[in-house]
């Protein structure tokens, strides 16, 4: 298991969920899985990829119109999903700054102890969980109870499989849909 640390702290490597070390400059850009030394795959995110890599872009949309954060960050980014993952899974997710090395090509990474579908399902979870906290605070008992009687028949491993065939996983030319 990988031991707490500050952010950016990676010196020499970075400590994978799994106990294994790489360095950032063994991650592409386009990655979303690393093949790791332990026999496991990795799911990869950092803050370049957009939200629409695990939603349709029109909830993004949504969510960048009426997510407020409450940090130095415009609108719902990348960065706050992968907060909420980190929230829910502190020993399963390692998240680095890398804000300090331009070579890299991005700011921040998280390295996962899931492979990128099981993440992808849990991100879903989490935001369907976060636009049921909304709707608890709207107001209004009928949108509530059509949005609980919707996300009854909401399948998210269904949905992610579906998502992912769109958007062509397996090439890393995806487009948004």
């Amino acid at each position: 298991m990988a031991e707490p640390r500050v952010p950016g702290s990676g010196g020499d490597g970075i400590e994978l969920p799994c106990g294994e070390t790489i360095t950032p400059h063994d991650l592409d850009m386009g990655l979303r899985e690393y093949d790791c030394a332990c026999g496991d795959r990795h799911a990869v995110v950092m803050d370049i990829h957009p939200l629409g890599r695990f939603v349709p872009e029109s909830l993004a949309d949504v969510l960048r119109a009426t997510v407020e954060p409450a940090d130095e960050f415009d609108e719902f980014t990348t960065a706050h999903l992968m907060g909420m993952v980190l929230e829910e899974f502190p020993e399963a997710v390692v998240a680095e700054d890398l804000s300090e090395d331009g070579q890299v090509g991005y700011s921040l990474l998280w390295l996962s102890d899931f492979d990128s579908r099981r993440l992808h399902e849990i991100v879903v979870e989490l935001l369907v969980e976060l636009m049921e906290h909304a709707m608890s605070h709207a107001g209004d008992d009928d949108a509530m109870a059509e949005f609980e009687a919707q996300m009854l028949e909401f399948d998210v491993e269904e949905f992610v499989e579906r998502y992912r065939q769109e958007r062509d996983f397996d090439s890393e030319y995806d487009t948004a849909i």
